[in-house]
């Protein structure tokens, strides 16, 4: 098991995060910790075939909010946003899946709930685009540069899923 778990790390950096090795960043915002969605959350990727590699749950601080959202830096309401994400708790994961980033984005919805549809987490849980109860790597890239942001190394299990074979062929 040591030796496939480090063989598949191996490919990850060598190759890029493809295929069934590609990983993706989600976190449960304050506002979807406090209404107790977690869960929820967590069973809709795990019922579409995704594996958890790494979960915490923590208090933020503003200094890692900064650099998570530093693309939003110009933006008008990136002070309210780090202050909003330091309010309260938050659950950071990581999940692995083929096309999980892509499949990810999909499953959340639009970042404004108004325009997400029902059936997505957003579409389901969200009304406001300031409370939207989640946040999700956009690409591939991001979600290396989150995931390692959140992470050590040792954090991220690679444990063989025996429902695999009836997930992918």
């Amino acid at each position: 098991m040591i030796i496939l778990c480090l063989t598949i790390f191996a490919n990850v950096f060598k190759m890029g995060w493809t295929g069934s090795n590609e990983r993706t960043f989600i976190s449960v915002k304050p506002d979807g910790v406090q209404r107790r969605l977690v869960g929820e959350i967590v069973h809709r990727f795990e019922r579409k075939g995704f594996k958890l590699v790494g979960m915490k749950l923590l208090q933020a601080s503003a200094e890692q909010l900064r650099e998570h959202y530093r693309d939003l830096s110009e933006k008008p309401f990136y002070s309210s946003l780090v202050k909003y994400m330091s309010s309260g708790p938050i659950v950071v994961m990581a999940w692995q899946g083929h096309d999980v980033v892509k499949s990810a984005r999909k499953m959340l919805g639009e970042t404004n709930p108004a325009d997400s549809l029902p059936g997505t987490i957003r579409g389901d849980f969200c009304v406001e685009v300031s409370r939207n109860v989640v946040h999700g790597s956009d690409s591939v890239e991001s979600a290396q540069r989150e995931i390692s942001l959140w992470f050590e190394h040792h954090e991220l299990l690679c444990w063989e899923e025996c429902s695999q074979p009836w997930i992918y062929a």
